[in-house]
């Protein structure tokens, strides 16, 4: 079992295929994706080797993150070699969703169990502001076609106080009925957004509060959630989520560990640099990746220090997905 010296077990991996992006959302990558990294993407004999090292660490779950995952034309085999790894019981993705209509029917009978989507506003003019394309309505669609085929669908929002602080109605107004959780993403600072981060950063306990007093209920999380809390109510289909980062505690129920689409394991969104384990993939010894994945774990600081400006190695969001 993967466990750290603070006694946080570790069952849920996130796992980068890409840096690659196509928007250029204003939080993230407002100039576009820069190609400022070697483009040697981890391979698919090399993803299963790393699915099946996490999972006999006793890691159940699988997030495939990018960049924007839906660019590489192998993500069906991808999903599929994290779906047929014993152990791993639910391969989840997050993704822009501009392919969504197209491919999710490949990527459900691949063996994808939940999705996570990116809608920052549903304000189409909003939503083009910010990620740079009028993506909204086809983004949209998909969802709808997601529901269909069965998919758990999570719609994520980072809160920005210039651009849709006042959308929160909005957004009550369509999971009323409809049954997706909303989860609303405090704005964290990375190593190229300072500026914008100090001039939109809003906390999330504002909202928090004003669900509590309207009747909403929080949920009771499993051990491989991520760090939303979550609240339901009576009267909506849908769910609201909220991460904030900066709220007392955040760290503690740390699950998830990450690993870079160049084969970096990163300990932390915010870590000083990615540990390469690539080496370790040459051959066919998952018993060497798994002893170097205990070893660098011992090195797991208990908190990400976002409170104190530290941002680590993460200059954008795109690096790791989140």
């Amino acid at each position: 079992m993967l466990e750290d010296k603070f006694g946080r077990r570790f069952h849920y991996l996130r796992l980068s295929i890409t840096d690659v992006c196509n928007f250029s959302c204003e939080y993230c990558l407002p100039n576009g994706y820069q190609c400022d990294t070697p483009r040697d993407f981890l391979r698919l004999d090399e993803i299963r080797k790393i699915a099946k090292a996490f999972a006999n660490l006793g890691t159940s779950k699988i997030r495939i993150t990018g960049g924007e995952p839906s660019l590489r034309k192998d993500l069906p085999e991808i999903i599929q070699a994290c779906a047929s790894t014993p152990g791993i019981e639910h391969v989840a993705m997050t993704c822009n969703g501009y392919k969504l209509p197209e491919q999710i029917s490949s990527w459900v009978d691949a063996g994808l169990t939940s999705l996570n989507v990116s809608i920052d506003s549903l304000d189409p003019r909003m939503f083009a502001a910010i990620t740079g394309h009028d993506k909204l309505e086809t983004i949209m669609q998909g969802i709808e076609k997601a529901l269909e085929l069965g998919i758990k669908v999570k719609v994520n929002a980072v809160l920005m106080r210039h651009f849709n602080q006042n959308e929160l109605d909005s957004f009550l107004d369509w999971i009323k009925e409809k049954p997706v959780t909303l989860r609303f993403i405090e704005l964290m600072q990375t190593g190229d957004n300072k500026l914008f981060f100090d001039q939109n950063h809003t906390s999330g306990l504002p909202i928090k509060e004003r669900l509590l007093d309207n009747g909403w209920q929080q949920i009771e999380q499993n051990k491989t959630a991520g760090p939303a809390q979550e609240f339901t109510h009576s009267d909506y289909k849908g769910n609201i989520g909220l991460i904030m980062p900066y709220s007392k505690d955040f760290c503690a129920t740390c699950n998830r560990l990450r690993i870079s689409a160049l084969g970096k394991l990163h300990l932390c969104l915010f870590s000083e640099q990615g540990l390469d384990v690539r080496q370790f993939l040459l051959d066919n010894s998952e018993q060497r990746l798994q002893d170097e994945l205990v070893s660098l774990l011992a090195d797991k600081k208990s908190t990400h220090f976002l409170h104190d400006g530290y941002t680590g190695a993460t200059k954008h969001l795109a690096m790791l997905g989140g």
